[in-house]
């Protein structure tokens, strides 16, 4: 498995996953920067998620579902904040609506994602997850966050 740390600090309101892969910096970006390969990934495997629409630049949105196994469909939506292909990308993140709109009843969270050159020439991945208040942490760990996340990144090494 790629992921080497989950970090969950309750004071700071952050979640943060710690993988490495044993490819270049450049081609680890691909995973975010190339839609299908994105869809390939970001939902975990009982939930392989269709990537809608991807501007992957500030101000841009990316939206997307998951099917799961019984054909149920959530959805979320990206507003890209920051882009600095390809060591790292900032976007808010948030549950949709059937019709892919915000859900104002779920919990808006920030995502920072760092790539950096390992001595090995691999590249590190650490992914931080800012929650707006400790109730909504709870309330999306209480949802599977982390294990979906961590089963979403396992796959990554599979189509690097």
């Amino acid at each position: 498995m790629t992921v080497t740390n989950v970090h969950k600090d309750p004071e700071a309101m952050t979640m943060t996953i710690t993988a490495e892969f044993d490819a270049p910096i450049d081609r680890v970006w691909q995973m975010w920067e190339d839609p299908r390969k994105l869809e390939r990934w970001w939902g975990p495997p009982t939930y392989p998620a269709t990537v809608v629409d991807h501007d992957l630049i500030p101000g841009g949105e990316v939206s997307y579902y998951m099917t799961g196994p019984e054909g149920h469909q959530p959805r979320g939506w990206w507003r890209v904040l920051a882009v600095d292909a390809p060591h790292g990308l900032e976007f808010e993140d948030g549950f949709a609506d059937d019709a892919g709109d915000p859900n104002p009843d779920m919990p808006t969270t920030t995502i920072r994602v760092t790539l950096s050159e390992l001595p090995t020439g691999g590249t590190r991945m650490a992914i931080e997850t800012r929650f707006p208040s400790p109730e909504a942490m709870e309330q999306v760990l209480a949802m599977g966050a982390e294990e979906g996340m961590t089963s979403a990144i396992s796959q990554i090494d599979g189509i690097l």
